[in-house]
């Protein structure tokens, strides 16, 4: 924009100075007419520079108010001169720190909460589970020896505290999933679907036989987003019918939840979608949530893994 204002103002002065061009007083209309053209011309060339010159900040400007850490995305291109692109390449690399030292601290977060789970299930197990069992064991004792008109009440509690045990057992069992560091990932998908199988909701599992070995931490990401997917699907959705898919593709692994419900209807996200989002991030993952075919909602997580080398 300098340039262009010098080389406007330098040619004005020139043919001030060296050509025939004269301005009377008062000014004549053709003169007043040359002044008015020469002026708007200038006003447009202006306007053209800085439509141009700053469109990448415009650029910019939009990036920085849709950007999400939880939705990593392409990096603008360094567009523009000067100051201006150094401003986007600035931008960009503060960009890729925060969603560093998002995806860091969230590692640690999670691990905790992972950590937390695990003794919290065990205490559950250990502590609650052994004391209502041995309370089982006692109201047996003392039904067995008591007479007829209470024994049908001692039976009620019985129940009641069984169903208690069952349900405690499986807090602890959704808290830690022992099934899947002790079986595997195929195992646990399969136990996971058991468990949300009722009346209301039936779930099937389709899990692929060439899956490529996973890390841990990959196998304990899947595992959370489907539990996390079919929790959602039992509580909100309305759905008869829901499948988990777990298949290898070139170069990732693909994980894919779909019901039948009424779907999201447009409501925002909540804390646990949130969740599997900042799980995906540990492991490089891309999470879509989104209407499913025929109806209802589809949660697909892509994780990529390294190809494996077959022999020659």
């Amino acid at each position: 924009m300098f340039l262009l204002n010098a080389a406007v103002l330098a040619a004005a002065t020139t043919a001030l100075l060296l050509g025939p061009v004269t301005v009377s007083t008062p000014a004549l209309l053709t003169e007043a007419v040359v002044l008015v053209a020469g002026l708007a011309a200038l006003l447009v060339a202006n306007a053209l520079v800085l439509r141009v010159g700053l469109a990448p900040l415009a650029r910019l400007a939009r990036t920085m108010s849709t950007i999400d850490l939880l939705r990593p995305g392409p990096r603008l291109p360094a567009s523009g001169r000067g100051e201006i692109a150094e401003l986007i390449a600035a931008f960009n690399s503060m960009l890729d720190r925060l969603e560093a030292e998002r995806a860091a601290s969230t590692g640690r977060a999670l691990s905790a909460q992972e950590g937390e789970r695990r003794r919290i299930a065990q205490e559950l197990h250990d502590e609650i589970g052994q004391t209502l069992t041995a309370v089982l064991l006692e109201l047996k004792d003392v039904a067995d020896r008591a007479p007829a008109p209470l024994r049908e009440s001692l039976h009620e509690v019985q129940e009641t505290t069984r169903n208690s045990l069952d349900e405690i057992r499986r807090i602890a069992r959704r808290l830690r999933p022992g099934v899947l560091e002790e079986l595997g990932l195929t195992k646990a998908l399969r136990a996971l679907t058991a468990e949300f199988t009722g009346p209301g909701l039936t779930v099937r599992h389709h899990i692929g036989a060439d899956l490529p070995p996973l890390s841990d931490e990959t196998e304990l990401v899947l595992y959370r987003v489907a539990q996390e997917s079919l929790t959602n699907t039992a509580r909100h959705a309305r759905a008869r019918r829901a499948e988990i898919r777990l298949e290898s593709m070139p170069g990732a692994v693909g994980l894919r939840v779909r019901d039948d419900g009424r779907g999201t209807g447009g409501a925002p996200e909540g804390a646990g979608i949130r969740g599997m989002r900042e799980r995906a991030l540990l492991v490089n993952a891309a999470l879509d949530l989104g209407p499913a075919p025929g109806g209802g909602t589809e949660v697909r997580l892509t994780i990529p893994v390294p190809e494996r080398n077959t022999p020659a």
